[in-house]
């Protein structure tokens, strides 16, 4: 079952009981102080199609990551879920836990960071471990949100830390990547996305790519 919400995570979260998610896989806002700023000046001043969907992405992902979450989104998160896996995790204070995940994204360009950081919980007991998948092949992708993950970054993480069955929360669905990903793996996942947008987005994006019978 992939149940799409539109809403605020902290609404739905106090819904669910204690440990009800067997794993959360979420990738919250981690604040804009690291991106760069994009004012409406920039988007007129576009010379280009390509300049101008620059400008609009820096521009709308200001907007997506201005407010990290607070320490009452991570309490209610640890709550409902047995464990979690957080992107980003270098931008918070989080338990501590010797396990964590790299995607190593085989950035060329010196100017953009080569590798991003998740946080693993003590509870699944893997290692570290590296996900490779280049940066350039992901860009290629029709992207829907300025902060988005390739499907593939989910599907590896579901076939190393989850188990057909289980119930995945994702907080920040963004552009619904991980429900393809859990819908072809065969888990249960309640995506929670905010932005109306987003959310609209997301859901014809889901149905289209998993409307089919098989991953391939």
């Amino acid at each position: 079952m992939i149940d799409l919400i539109l809403d605020d995570c902290m609404n739905v979260m106090k819904k669910y009981k204690d440990n009800h998610f067997d794993l959360a896989i979420v990738d919250p806002p981690y604040g804009i102080e690291r991106f760069k700023k994009c004012s409406e000046k920039d988007v007129e001043n576009s010379t280009t199609i390509k300049s101008l969907r620059i400008a609009q992405r820096f521009q709308r992902m200001e907007t997506v990551n201005n407010i990290k979450p607070s320490k009452k989104y991570f309490t209610e998160l640890f709550r409902v879920s047995k464990n979690q896996i957080i992107w980003g995790a270098n931008n918070f204070t989080l338990p501590e836990s010797e396990y964590f995940i790299i995607w190593d994204k085989k950035q060329m360009m010196p100017n953009f960071a080569r590798c991003e950081y998740a946080y693993v919980s003590m509870g699944l007991k893997k290692p570290a471990k590296i996900f490779e998948y280049p940066i350039h092949l992901h860009n290629k992708t029709d992207k829907i949100h300025p902060t988005q993950k390739p499907q593939k970054l989910y599907e590896w993480i579901l076939h190393n830390y989850s188990k057909k069955g289980e119930k995945i929360l994702d907080t920040h669905l963004g552009s619904g990547s991980i429900a393809v990903a859990c819908h072809y793996f065969g888990v249960d996942l309640v995506g929670v996305e905010i932005d109306e947008e987003y959310y609209s987005k997301a859901k014809k994006r889901v149905e289209l790519l998993t409307a089919q019978e098989t991953l391939f």
